[in-house]
């Protein structure tokens, strides 16, 4: 008779791993028959655990192959004492591997690439401080982590990480296992799996592609990744993000632009088209024209970049193609666009500027691109001549031919003319008079526009963003872009500049960034400052009604503060800041940190300063943007500068 706790043992065995129940169970059946002893029935044990003959048996094997090493020789163990090694890169080295011990998963090596928590890296930039007297070599091999790698953890701040890879993969959603309606020992093993991945999720440190082939290879839980994300989803132990979807219903859009015959107006933009010659890459830029009224494709260029001269060439491709300039040509907001050589390649002809933020503008253009992408090959050549020249010729006489081939080409919904038969038409001299007169009117307003603002910029900041914009090497040739920026307070454009130039120094700047980049910037970290200003008020109200919702926080800033230790303050206050999705609360322990470090000197308040940038940018599980917006609050917060 077994007692109550080999009873407890057995549950437990069978609930948890009850192939290789029965897999010992097969080994005894061996045995007894070696012994000629009775022996139980094979059908008998896999219907008592639940499990399948091939799984036992293969642990059958596996547990013959080990059981002979579980014999001990007579005697006490050889007695050793471990001693800890007094070198201070060993200690560095027991303390991280103590570290993997505890947090399972927190570290992986993969075939190209390994993959740390950022629990881990946390630890290791808190060794860092530990043992500075280590130089950066010895360090990384002592922690057997990347050179390169753990130069970025530490550096002040870190660029942010590598864009995922252009190629996605698709991953269809398995179900899970089926289970036969006449077996409930199969559904019991279906269950008792499931249990297993959960609860073993809640235990695991690192990643879902980690614990994924953890299941597989250890747990012997045969499931794909997909159908445990799955899983621990359903059961409320995961909870991925998703992406929002844009609400903005272009349908409402359609048809706000203003046309009034052929040749009043042009549209021109610029499209990067690649040429591979030899398994070389070359970038050319396509300059298109569109006469928004026909849809015909007027005029274009081939150059290197886009600038000043591809827009005076596609000019005058249009006209000698159509014998005239327009009365008019809308160009985007680029600096290069709006340049005095332009000016005078235009001669007559008015240029207008986009209106920011109304893609409906070029839309004309814009849909020529889409076409021509749809019809475009890959330019691949393989020959012995010129690189560069044969496939600049060639990208021409490509777009010579679909523009040419398109414009003859008959349109429904014009029915049956071609851009060609349209463009032909003749305007009759009233036409032209009120197309002139409106275009003026337009041109007008934007300039009045302009000038006022021009007139409401402080002049400080003006000579502020001219010395910036000289030593940044940011074209501007009219000051549209410095005369928006200058209404903006004098905070947000330092910080904006600050963001354009590391990102700069870090080489992530997006190809062609120019000055209405830097525009972009500025204005998101004023609706950011702006929110944040917002959320700075509701916590002073809610501070002065005493709200319950916010005595907890207080609690526990008061208890966290206290500690002595400034070090362990900060990291305090950091984590506590990026646990959190709430704005309010991510503010509410930043301002905590700038309040302690505050009252310290100026040299501790820059080491702690660093620290805490270094613990904000190694914490991956928040978004770049969000650990360089935490960076940017706290830096406002101990060093402030006028409006």
């Amino acid at each position: 008779m077994l007692d109550n706790e080999h009873m407890d043992v057995a549950e437990k065995l069978l609930t948890d791993c009850p192939s290789t129940v029965a897999a010992l169970l097969l080994l005894a059946r061996n045995i007894s028959k070696h012994l000629e002893l009775h022996a139980l029935d094979v059908t008998s044990i896999m219907k008592a655990t639940g499990a399948t003959k091939s799984t036992a048996y293969n642990q059958a094997a596996v547990l013959a192959a080990v059981m002979p090493t579980l014999v001990k020789p007579p005697g006490r163990p050889e007695r050793t004492d471990v001693t800890p090694p007094p070198d201070e890169t060993k200690a560095l080295t027991h303390a991280v591997l103590s570290f993997l011990y505890e947090n399972p998963g927190c570290a992986r090596r993969g075939e190209e690439r390994c993959r740390y928590t950022d629990a881990f890296r946390h630890f290791i930039v808190e060794q860092r401080r530990i043992h500075e007297a280590l130089d950066t070599a010895t360090f990384s091999a002592a922690v057997q982590i990347p050179y390169d790698t753990f130069k970025e953890w530490i550096r002040s701040p870190p660029p942010p990480p590598p864009p995922p890879p252009t190629t996605t993969t698709t991953t269809t959603v398995e179900s899970a296992p089926s289970a036969s309606p006449a077996s409930d020992a199969s559904r019991v093993t279906q269950m008792a799996q499931l249990e297993t991945v959960v609860t073993a999720y809640k235990r695991w440190a690192g990643t879902l592609v980690g614990f994924a082939e953890h299941v597989r290879r250890d747990l012997h839980v045969p499931f794909s990744r997909a159908f445990i994300a799955t899983i621990l989803e359903a059961h409320g132990v995961r909870h991925p993000q998703r992406r929002g979807r844009d609400t903005v219903d272009e349908l409402a859009l359609r048809g706000s632009f203003k046309t009034f015959f052929a040749g009043a107006q042009w549209t021109a933009d610029g499209m990067q088209v690649p040429v591979v010659v030899d398994d070389q890459r070359f970038d050319f830029n396509l300059e298109l024209n569109v006469d928004p009224h026909t849809g015909a494709f007027v005029g274009a260029s081939v150059r290197d970049e886009e600038d000043s001269d591809a827009v005076i060439e596609a000019f005058g491709d249009g006209v000698d193609t159509t014998g005239a300039a327009p009365l008019a040509e809308l160009l985007d907001n680029r600096p290069s666009n709006h340049t005095p050589e332009v000016d005078d390649a235009l001669g007559e002809t008015m240029r207008m500027r986009a209106t920011p933020a109304r893609p409906q503008n070029k839309a004309h253009v814009e849909g020529a691109f889409g076409l021509f992408s749809q019809v475009l090959p890959a330019l691949v050549l393989d020959t012995r001549l010129s690189s560069h020249d044969l496939a600049k010729a060639l990208l021409c006489l490509v777009v010579q031919v679909w523009a040419r081939t398109t414009n003859h080409r008959p349109r429904a919904d014009r029915q049956g003319r071609s851009r060609v038969e349209l463009y032909a038409e003749q305007p009759t001299q009233e036409q032209v008079h009120e197309a002139l007169l409106a275009l003026k009117e337009i041109a007008a307003r934007q300039e009045s526009a302009r000038r006022t603002r021009e007139a409401r910029c402080r002049p400080e900041v003006l000579t502020f963003l001219d010395e910036h914009f000289e030593r940044l090497g940011l074209l501007d040739p009219e000051r549209h872009v410095r005369i928006a920026i200058a209404a903006y307070p004098l905070s947000a454009i330092a910080s904006g500049i600050a963001i354009f130039e590391g990102k700069r120094l870090a080489a992530t700047l997006p190809d062609g960034a120019d000055a209405r980049y830097l525009f972009g910037i500025i204005k998101n970290v004023v609706d950011k400052e702006e929110g944040e200003h917002v959320t700075r008020c509701m916590l002073q109200l809610r501070l002065d009604a005493r709200d319950r919702m916010l005595k907890s926080l207080v609690d526990a800033r008061e208890k966290v503060c206290a500690t002595p230790d400034v070090a362990s303050v900060c990291r305090a206050c950091v984590d506590r800041a990026l646990e959190t999705t709430s704005p309010l609360d991510r503010i509410f322990w930043l301002d905590a940190l700038a309040a302690v470090l505050e009252q310290k000197p100026e040299p501790e308040r820059h080491l702690r300063f660093v620290d805490a940038a270094r613990r904000i940018h190694a914490t991956f599980a928040v978004p770049p943007r969000e650990r360089q917006d935490a960076v940017r609050i706290l830096s406002e917060r101990l060093q402030p500068l006028a409006a």
